[in-house]
């Protein structure tokens, strides 16, 4: 299965003013049904003994289950007067679906024993997507919810750009036209589709030879892409929203993947997005997911064709400011190759651009701030030096001055909570138009992040190859020692990816314990170096019986990863490295190996294959930026490194680049807490 995103044009004021109340009643529906699973999930953990005689007893009554939280979904549909206007019995039970998924995790551990956090109330803007039902394959004109009408032939006729060639009539040849062709010229005020009137002939007759027809319906429609939502029970008709294809060079062959089929179209969620642009502050998607693939493009396919026949094995060792990845060919033959490197760091121009980011980030954050208090000044108080400056004018005899911001601390308790709560402030339309713009610039950024990712794994499989081996490692640890650095390089993001990357390509991406290859603490020769976490360089020193290997710690490593196994590749704790195969390749591969292993002084974001570290450019003069490794080196540590430090007993671990649900609050960029 995979899912394309399709705009939706909500541009009438009565049609957004429906999608805002079909929203906001979906939202009541999911937050009463987080707060009874909540209440119900503290109850089942409490009865100790009723879960030690009978645990399937005790969930049947306290109505712990799928079934359970539909009825009571129900029973809040039927009770409300207002709900029904705008939501469907179809809506609220897929509703109460998503939330027992959730419950069910908390309920039920997973492989690794692990269970997810107990369930938590969302808020109104965390809430952004809306589950549809799937279609009915079976049966025919059977798809509740959010459906989708229309074809993709009729969307190109009604919508072709006028320099399309006249020859070119069907999605099929438009999709083998060249990347700068334009297809589409869809108009700015897209008009929305009348619902079909005419009747339909069903093809019989009856006994006197007269054809019979039906009532057309949406089902009918055969014009543009349209997405129709059916409305509640008592609702003011059907919501229709025309769909908004991206009309940009070269994306006709990605539309005819996933749209040219209806046969393959499954299912519909509603999904809104923030965007301080748009009308109402939201711009609405229709998430389609289709029976099919997700869609490579011809240069994708023929890259990891040709990345799938590199006979390569290599490592790849994750670390808090880099990525550093060593490869060489599989049967350890220099004929088939050399050996290759690459560390992946940020660019000048990504840390100047990260830098600028950060400083429009703070100053954003320090307007809603000021914002915040001369909405409220009486929720805070004097500085010290609007104190001083009263005491001043008191002691000259003068009335003090008016304050309009106080840029003291907010007023609280003796117990130290705030006397009103932030959500009862009031807020300014410039805040909620500042918050918006915050968070939006904070999505942006972190889509940018994820494509950086992306280009950067394609990257390094297409120079080392898809079969890599990387540390299972506990990224949780790195963000609690050096958060801010992490944010910025992203090291789970980059794993994450490049394990997808390796699926894709037909590898695999394997992840081996710390704790039974301690590849930091290795040389290729067995022998073993132990390095503090300071030491950034590997030296297995002649003098002690060592191969007299040098270079850096983290290339180093990714080198033992490269001759790591693993007994059973599901399993981290069964790797354990080869060292015969390790010293083999370190006589075949001398020299090659040791200018591989060489640190390099030039930062960049994407590989290039070199079998040796090259030289930062003598014309560059730009100050050189501190690194991460450089911070930390300034001065003795006593911590152990995090990589290779075992957890507290019972604690659940995580390796980098997955992700798993989180048990308290999502972290945000934004500190507003109304």
């Amino acid at each position: 299965m995979s899912v394309i995103r399709l705009p939706l044009v909500v541009g009438d004021v009565e049609v957004r003013r429906r999608v805002e109340r079909l929203f906001s009643g979906m939202w009541h529906v999911k937050r009463a049904l987080q707060r009874d699973a909540r209440d119900v999930v503290d109850a089942y953990w409490a009865g100790e003994v009723r879960r030690e005689r009978d645990v399937k007893a005790w969930r049947a009554e306290l109505g712990l289950s799928r079934s359970g939280l539909e009825r009571r979904a129900y029973r809040h549909l039927e009770r409300s007067r207002w709900l029904s206007d705008h939501v469907s019995k179809a809506l609220v039970m897929h509703q109460a679906d998503e939330v027992w998924a959730g419950v069910a995790r908390h309920l039920h551990p997973d492989t690794s024993r692990r269970r997810a956090g107990r369930p938590r109330t969302g808020t109104w803007w965390e809430y952004t997507r809306i589950p549809g039902r799937a279609r009915s394959h079976t049966t025919d004109r059977k798809w509740e919810t959010f459906r989708l009408h229309g074809t993709l032939a009729e969307h190109l006729e009604a919508f072709r750009h006028p320099a399309l060639p006249p020859s070119v009539t069907t999605p099929a040849q438009a999709a083998e036209l060249p990347p700068g062709m334009r297809v589409l010229a869809q108009p700015r005020r897209m008009p929305t589709p009348a619902r079909p009137t005419a009747g339909v002939p069903t093809g019989t007759t009856d006994t006197h030879r007269r054809p019979h027809a039906h009532a057309a319906t949406w089902f009918d429609h055969t014009g543009p892409l349209t997405v129709v939502f059916a409305g509640g029970p008592t609702g003011g008709g059907n919501i229709v929203l025309p769909v908004r294809l991206p009309q940009g060079a070269g994306r006709w062959p990605y539309l005819h993947h996933y749209l040219d089929d209806p046969d393959r179209w499954h299912k519909i969620d509603l999904v809104r997005r923030r965007c301080p642009a748009a009308p109402g502050g939201w711009v609405y998607e229709a998430h389609l997911m289709v029976l099919a693939p997700g869609y490579a493009s011809p240069a994708t396919r023929t890259r990891r064709r040709q990345a799938a026949a590199l006979q390569r094995v290599g490592g790849v060792d994750g670390n808090v400011s880099n990525l550093a990845i060593v490869s060489l060919p599989a049967k350890l033959d220099p004929d088939d190759g050399a050996v290759r490197s690459d560390r992946i760091t940020l660019t000048r121009q990504e840390q100047h651009a990260l830098t600028a980011e950060r400083t429009k980030a703070r100053r954003r954050q320090r307007a809603l701030d000021r914002s915040r208090r001369a909405s409220n000044p009486r929720q805070y108080q004097h500085s010290w030096r609007q104190k001083a400056r009263d005491e001043r004018q008191n002691a000259a005899g003068l009335s003090p001055k008016a304050v309009t911001v106080p840029t003291g601390p907010r007023r609280t308790t003796t117990a130290g909570k705030p006397r009103q709560a932030y959500r009862r402030d009031t807020l300014s339309t410039a805040y909620r138009d500042l918050r918006a713009r915050h968070s939006a610039a904070a999505t942006s950024a972190a889509e940018a992040s994820r494509q950086r990712a992306k280009k950067i794994a394609a990257a390094v499989v297409a120079v080392h190859g898809p079969n890599l081996t990387v540390e299972d490692c506990d990224i949780r640890t790195w963000f609690r020692l050096w958060g801010r650095v992490c944010s910025a390089t992203t090291p789970g993001r980059l794993i994450a990816a490049l394990a997808a990357e390796c699926t894709a390509t037909g590898g695999r991406l394997l992840r081996a314990s710390t704790f039974t290859t301690a590849l930091s603490q290795h040389c290729l020769c067995g022998r073993r170096t132990p390095k503090s976490l300071r030491q950034r360089t590997h030296h297995c020193a002649p003098a002690g019986g060592g191969c007299g290997l040098k270079g850096d710690r983290d290339l180093v490593s990714a080198a033992l990863a490269a001759f790591t196994t693993l007994t059973d590749p599901d399993d981290p704790t069964t790797a354990h490295l080869d060292h015969t195969r390790a010293r083999t390749a370190q006589i075949l591969f001398a020299q090659g190996l040791q200018e591989a292993l060489t640190e390099s002084t030039a930062p960049k974001s994407a590989p290039s294959g070199r079998t040796r570290a090259a030289a930062e450019p003598p014309g560059n003069t730009l100050p050189r930026q501190r690194t991460a490794s450089a911070r930390r080196n300034a001065g003795p540590r006593t911590v152990a490194t995090p990589d290779e430090t075992r957890p507290a007993p019972k604690r659940p671990k995580a390796h980098a680049g997955t992700t798993r649900p989180h048990t308290g609050r999502p972290r945000t960029h934004i500190r507003d807490k109304s």
